[in-house]
């Protein structure tokens, strides 16, 4: 069975983390997010994937190679000017034109049983089927109505007030006949949900629903970043050390993951669910508490407390310091006694003074320098990079 990945996106809105990595690239419970999604994709049987790539789609090339490694064979399709979600996808026609296919988002983070999803579209005699799921405020995706046959009735995206007939969003998880094609133009710009879908019903096409049960999001924001890791987290249940561990005296609860060479200091605690990446140092009465990701060659000094945060490769963390639902990107220091409160993102190589506090919801731009004891209430940009953080 094949699958498409759209992995076109520049993730504006994920800024500082996208300036040097494409969205598939984040890690996610210290893997690029992409593999996760490859992975659960051909353990369902989905094993040809074509990927659509655009913004830094060498890196996604090096994280997946050809594919072999997940038990899949990977086709890339470069997308030399934006074309939209299923302009994309047209793009790629060569290698979808066969038989049905699943189409999904390279942002995706998904347990979704979609080989279930497949096999109801087969059975019907519906062009293109839609994966919706329930949520509490479904404004920034597509909604439909749906009858009991699962037919799409009506189908909106991104609904005004006075609009909201349903709260059944898109996934934007598809599956598609190949007679798509014959209606997305080639070369320019095209979506799926603001165009093709509306012609298509417009035409009289049926366009069917799949009520999706599961864990579904795409990783668009950091707060929805940090609820993907969060669940993804919670799917090791075991405690397991990959290499060798230096611990006296420190206190574990599991599940934790921890890969090699790492050191525990003495009279540190870590509760899990925690991955803890190769060559970590982690000193004397640390805390670190659930759902937490520590990457590679990170170094934690005395004394400092980290919940429910995402702490990439290379980082340093200061003595006495509390980092909070935060995201601090590769190589960064930060020095001792600073808060990092909740929902704040560090950008790559910067430089926290010793006594820095971070006000929640705060972004970093990538190498920073904040002053020692400054407080930080709102974004601090690098004219070095681009400033914007709104968009796709």
């Amino acid at each position: 069975m094949k699958a498409c990945i759209m992995c076109g996106g520049e993730g504006t809105r994920l800024r500082p983390l996208t300036f040097e990595r494409p969205k598939p690239c984040i890690p996610i419970a210290n893997s690029p997010s992409i593999v996760h999604l490859v992975t659960h994709l051909a353990n369902l049987g989905f094993t040809d994937i074509v990927i659509t790539i655009g913004y830094l789609g060498d890196e996604i090339q090096k994280a997946l190679g050809d594919g072999s490694l997940y038990g899949a064979t990977i086709t890339y399709v470069p997308e030399k000017v934006k074309l939209g979600t299923a302009g994309s996808v047209k793009n790629a026609e060569e290698y979808l034109n066969d038989a049905p296919f699943l189409v999904v988002g390279g942002d995706h983070m998904t347990d979704l049983n979609v080989l279930e999803f497949y096999r109801e579209h087969m059975n019907s005699s519906a062009i293109t089927s839609i994966g919706l799921i329930s949520i509490e405020d479904p404004r920034e995706f597509g909604i439909a109505e749906i009858d009991a046959s699962l037919r799409i009735r009506r189908f909106r995206e991104k609904p005004s007030p006075g609009e909201i007939f349903s709260n059944l969003a898109s996934t934007g998880i598809y599956v598609c006949d190949p007679r798509i094609f014959e209606f997305i133009p080639s070369g320019v710009k095209f979506d799926f949900a603001k165009d093709l879908f509306p012609l298509l019903m417009e035409r009289g096409y049926q366009l069917n629903g799949w009520l999706a049960r599961g864990n579904w999001t795409d990783v668009g924001n950091p707060v929805m970043l940090r609820a993907a890791e969060k669940w993804k987290l919670q799917e090791n249940a075991l405690t397991s050390v990959s290499g060798t561990l230096n611990v006296k005296d420190a206190h574990i609860t599991g599940p934790v993951r921890f890969g090699d060479g790492i050191t525990l200091g003495a009279g540190s605690r870590v509760v899990g669910p925690v991955f803890i990446g190769s060559g970590a140092m982690i000193g004397e009465n640390v805390i670190i508490g659930p759902y937490t990701s520590i990457g590679e060659n990170v170094m934690i000094k005395s004394n400092a407390k980290i919940f429910s945060s995402s702490i990439y490769n290379g980082v340093v963390v200061g003595a006495n310091t509390t980092i909070s639902g935060s995201i601090i990107d590769i190589d960064t220091t930060i020095g001792d006694n600073c808060s990092i409160e909740h929902n704040t993102v560090v950008g790559p190589r910067s430089v926290l003074r010793n006594g820095v506090t971070i006000h929640s919801g705060t972004r970093l731009w990538p190498e920073v320098i904040v002053p020692e004891r400054s407080v930080v209430t709102e974004h601090m940009l690098n004219d070095k990079f681009d400033t914007r953080y709104e968009g796709s």
